[in-house]
């Protein structure tokens, strides 16, 4: 990796010492990124130069002040990074990407891929030197022991998923809590002057799907997307009302009218490679021409790695300007 100009030069870890470097770490970083359990709360570190925080999984972590070099293993601790003003050494490949979700490719260019989204690859972790790690809703413990002998790791994200609850423990994570406060703000206030703009759309039936090879899938509650339209008062049809059992619900082809709503939007989860042209295939299909939604032209092609994904800070307020463009005249 070719550190760039602003970030500090430190000595690089060599493929071959990379194993090495795990045995290493326990016992010259052990308890690095341990439970704290003589703190009970949150409170800044002393002279040490680092903070305890509470991870997602109610784990007490301390962490460097000001840490300069973060690794972030899933898409939204990469979204929330970057938007709190911090480019990580090293980041996961986003749902069906081969780096960084389309949405933030400029943003995140050039930093290395260090795992995806089955998991991170713990030499490549190694050869980042991180002084931090953002591991996401990773929940596997062996994994997680492993990069908390690397460097100080916090669990990201609760059973909620909530990108705004992500974001604020990554402010503190980061020492940014300003700067993630000021985000949210400015996101309610995007939020409220869209719902404002939306006249006699306010309030409309809004359906989100997804496009593969293996088919159509819709977004139900407990998802990112779900979230953000709730945020705008949308109301969703049939079965999007529901929570579902996994990140989207697969439908058949026979049963497409599934996605069908006063607006619809829809997308796959890149516009490259063997999905290029799948939406193109879905729109001669007779089921999809007879949707209302395409017979009223309320239909918008999505980048669905910022709709359909994990989601996170800067997709959401992406998400609002996408349906400014597609729904407010």
């Amino acid at each position: 990796m070719q550190l760039k100009p602003s970030a500090p030069v430190r000595r690089r870890v060599r493929p071959a010492v990379a194993a090495l470097c795990l045995t290493a770490c326990a016992a010259t970083l052990a308890g690095c990124g341990s439970s704290d359990a003589k703190a009970d709360g949150d409170s800044k570190g002393d002279k040490g130069g680092t903070v305890r925080v509470t991870d997602a999984t109610g784990t007490k972590v301390s962490v460097p002040e000001d840490p300069e070099r973060v690794v972030a293993l899933s898409e939204m601790d990469l979204d929330s990074s970057l938007a709190l003003g911090v480019e990580p050494v090293g980041l996961t490949a986003g749902r069906g990407q081969q780096g960084a979700p389309a949405y933030l490719a400029k943003e995140a260019k050039g930093i290395p891929v260090v795992g995806a989204v089955t998991g991170p690859d713990i030499e490549k972790v190694v050869r980042a030197e991180p002084d931090v790690i953002l591991a996401g809703q990773l929940a596997d413990k062996q994994v997680l022991a492993q990069l908390r002998k690397i460097a100080p790791t916090v669990v990201t994200i609760d059973k909620t998923k909530d990108w705004r609850t992500s974001l604020r423990l990554t402010g503190k994570v980061l020492g940014k809590d300003d700067k993630a406060d000021g985000f949210l703000d400015d996101y309610r206030a995007k939020t409220e002057a869209l719902k404002k703009d939306l006249g006699s759309h306010a309030g409309a039936t809004v359906s989100v799907a997804r496009y593969s090879a293996k088919g159509t899938a819709v977004m139900q509650q407990g998802v990112f997307i779900s979230g953000v339209l709730g945020d705008l008062g949308f109301k969703r049809p049939g079965i999007q009302n529901r929570k579902g059992e996994g990140h989207s619900t697969p439908i058949s082809d026979e049963s497409l009218e599934k996605v069908d709503g006063d607006w619809l939007f829809i997308g796959t989860l890149s516009s490259n490679g063997p999905d290029a042209d799948l939406f193109d295939k879905l729109t001669h299909k007779p089921a999809y021409q007879q949707l209302d939604a395409v017979r009223e032209k309320h239909v918008t092609e999505i980048d669905g790695s910022k709709w359909t994904s994990l989601g996170g800070a800067n997709a959401a307020v992406s998400v609002l300007a996408d349906i400014r463009k597609a729904m407010v005249a």
